[in-house]
């Protein structure tokens, strides 16, 4: 799995996002793609400490889903979303396009930071995990708007 962090991964995120528009739609799920832009700006906001979500840890969560967010394996479609992440109000779509692309450039400067807060659900983190965990969301979010 590709790292947020690595070299030339901002520069596809970025392009992917460019290539959305206001009349996308989804392969899978019920997002229209401006509720897509601002669910997907919510971890973005974890790592970079502008907003926890009262995301509190969990023993079970942590065990059957910590590996997951980090791991090679590509997230299912259909995927369960924790209560607190599903965004079901309508989302202006360059307003979220705007801010989520804020975010990733916001994320980009930070890349060589090498020591990150801990997750308030995951814990401690390393570099690698965040980053994997960083572009995992974006992908699978970006694949089910077909980009």
């Amino acid at each position: 799995m590709k790292s947020f962090f690595e070299n030339g991964v901002y520069d596809e995120i970025s392009s992917r996002i460019n290539q959305l528009d206001k009349d996308t739609k989804a392969v899978w799920g019920k997002m229209q793609v401006g509720q897509m832009l601002h669910h997907c700006q919510m971890p973005l906001n974890i790592i970079l400490q502008k907003e926890d979500y009262g995301v509190k840890p969990n023993w079970l969560v942590n065990l059957l889903f910590k590996k997951s967010m980090y791991s090679d394996k590509p997230w299912r479609k259909n995927m369960p979303t924790a209560p607190g992440f599903k965004i079901t109000s309508d989302k202006d779509f360059e307003v979220e396009k705007t801010e989520i692309v804020s975010l990733i450039n916001e994320l980009n400067a930070q890349r060589e930071k090498e020591d990150w807060q801990p997750h308030p659900a995951f814990g401690k983190l390393t570099k690698e995990q965040w980053g994997k965990m960083q572009y995992k969301h974006l992908d699978h979010h970006l694949r089910q708007f077909g980009v």
